[in-house]
């Protein structure tokens, strides 16, 4: 599967631009993270996919019971057009009810960025400028402490990412603003 075919398969199931924006957000820092490990272009665009398809099958399928809910339903429907194992494991893996184990950087990375990716999404939202160029870590981290901003993050699992990627969380929190930085300002220049 290519960016192409990943971007039309999540159009195809998802209709909410909220999920599919988080879905784009998730893919533009995995990509960020796989250049920050120096992997091969096939590479981060595998870590793209995965990070845009994580969630594709959430919006139909959001009872987490297998086999017909999120995120199993969605890597059964990968799986039978051929996507990469690694791929699936990684997006299993985002969900800790699941029980996947994270063995790959690439699963360990899904996980990580995940929920901290639409922590910082809402915290720009509440800005004035709703631009990533001005937001600060000393903001992301005010905003992780109020536990009534953004009360669907779970901020444990947001730790728990951090701690296996073995970086400290406001390191990740701020490759994270870089990354949408990069991509906000990539977008107004095209």
């Amino acid at each position: 599967m290519n960016k192409t075919q990943a971007q039309e398969l999540l159009e195809s199931y998802v209709s909410s631009e909220s999920l599919r924006g988080h879905c784009r957000g998730v893919a533009i820092n995995m990509a960020w993270q796989a250049r920050k490990h120096n992997l091969s272009e096939f590479e981060v665009d595998q870590w793209y996919i995965a990070g845009l398809l994580h969630d594709f099958d959430y919006e139909q399928f959001p009872d987490p019971t297998p086999p017909d809910g999120h995120p199993f339903k969605g890597v059964s429907i990968l799986r039978e057009q051929g996507v990469d194992a690694t791929i699936l494991d990684a997006i299993l893996g985002h969900a800790l009810y699941t029980g996947t184990p994270r063995t790959t950087l690439m699963a360990k990375t899904l996980f990580a960025v995940d929920e901290l990716s639409g922590l910082i999404t809402a915290c720009i939202w509440v800005r004035p400028d709703k631009s990533y160029q001005s937001l600060e870590v000393s903001s992301v981290r005010k905003k992780f402490k109020d536990k009534a901003f953004a009360r669907g993050c779970n901020r444990d699992e947001i730790k728990l990412g951090a701690e296996e990627l073995s970086i400290e969380l406001e390191v990740l929190m701020q490759e994270i603003i870089t990354a949408f930085r990069e991509a906000e300002t990539s977008s107004l220049t095209a």
